[in-house]
């Protein structure tokens, strides 16, 4: 665990309301995960346990359909990925791959677990920011599908 570290997690939405002393046992129990660029942090399909923190670099995250790969979002540092994997245990929904060398926290359900049996309340409280984050993901979702949806009806 670094100061870095400690830092990154204080200014995220999915940390807000989570003390130092709480996110320092977090971070005694994670991982740092290394990707190269052009490298996989994983992909779609693969089994899910972990979010990732990005703490340098740049990723992009990918879908494939009917044999294409299509980006759908590029994230930097102090962003995370994976989060779905903390809430519903399904298997990884799009892939997410280096486009830069990266350095990213791995923290896992086990991990967060842990935190449940020191501190239930501040176990609650991310979990309740993880709902807050996808929420917020799936309405900015929502409103390029309206827009989308707006443009196709213009075209005929």
């Amino acid at each position: 665990m670094t100061h870095t570290q400690l830092s990154l997690l204080q200014q995220m939405p999915i940390f807000g309301g989570i003390t130092d002393e709480m996110l320092e046992f977090l971070l005694q129990r994670t991982r740092t995960e290394q990707c190269a660029a052009g490298d996989f942090f994983f992909r779609e399909g693969d089994k899910a346990e972990e979010l990732f923190v990005l703490e340098r670099g740049k990723v992009e995250i990918l879908r494939h359909w009917q044999g294409r790969e299509y980006c759908i979002s590029t994230m930097g540092p102090g962003d995370c990925f994976g989060e779905m994997a903390l809430i519903d245990f399904c298997p990884r929904s799009a892939s997410v791959r280096a486009l830069e060398d990266c350095s990213a926290i791995e923290l896992s359900a086990t991990d967060l677990q842990e935190l449940y049996g020191k501190d239930p309340a501040q176990f609650t409280m991310i979990y309740m920011n993880l709902g807050r984050e996808l929420s917020r993901r799936l309405r900015d979702v929502n409103d390029l599908l309206f827009k989308a949806g707006l443009q196709s009806q213009k075209a005929q």
